[in-house]
């Protein structure tokens, strides 16, 4: 075999061995992905029946049902468009209430019902959740144009939220 043939084969080689490496991470970093949906994404049929993935919005007020010495937790989110039921058994965060923003982590069920693994509440009361905070711009319940989102008891309502007044002085 020739210098240049040898050359050759080692270069194909290397290649060769490159492609194997980067498919091997692609498909590793492809399972391990977690997507995001809205209330309204679920129930489009845009998510995944059989795949882990992460739904969020906000626990409307009456939504939140508990058995006497159960852990299991059955409760809605909602983007304002839509709503998804979401049962999770375990020990919810301290700050899980209703009117309040939620990312839950699990999987849908083909009877329609989000089985979650894991529950995050948001850590203060002027935290929002990016994904919720696009969800309510898109259903038209907040306008970053118009300063920051409206307190979290406005937003259970299904009309849009009201433009802020005005700030006035005293005495003018």
């Amino acid at each position: 075999m020739t210098p240049r043939r040898r050359r050759m084969m080692l270069v194909g080689l290397i290649v060769l061995g490159v492609a194997g490496a980067v498919a091997f991470a692609l498909t590793a970093f492809q399972e391990n992905l977690l997507y995001y949906y809205s209330p309204s994404d679920v129930a489009a049929g845009k998510a995944p029946v059989d795949r882990v993935f992460r739904v969020g919005g906000m626990v409307p007020e009456g939504s939140f049902e508990r058995a006497a010495g159960s852990l299991e937790a059955h409760f809605r989110l909602t983007d304002y468009a839509h709503e998804v039921t979401v049962s999770y058994t375990g020990v919810l965060p301290d700050l899980f209430r209703e009117g309040q923003g939620v990312v839950a982590l699990g999987k849908l069920g083909p009877d329609g019902l989000f089985r979650a693994s894991e529950v995050l509440a948001r850590h203060d009361e002027t935290y929002m959740p990016p994904e919720v905070a696009d969800a309510l711009k898109r259903t038209g319940h907040w306008d970053p144009a118009k300063g920051a989102p409206p307190p979290a008891a406005s937003w259970n309502t299904l009309e849009p939220a009201a433009a802020p007044a005005a700030p006035t002085r005293p005495g003018t």
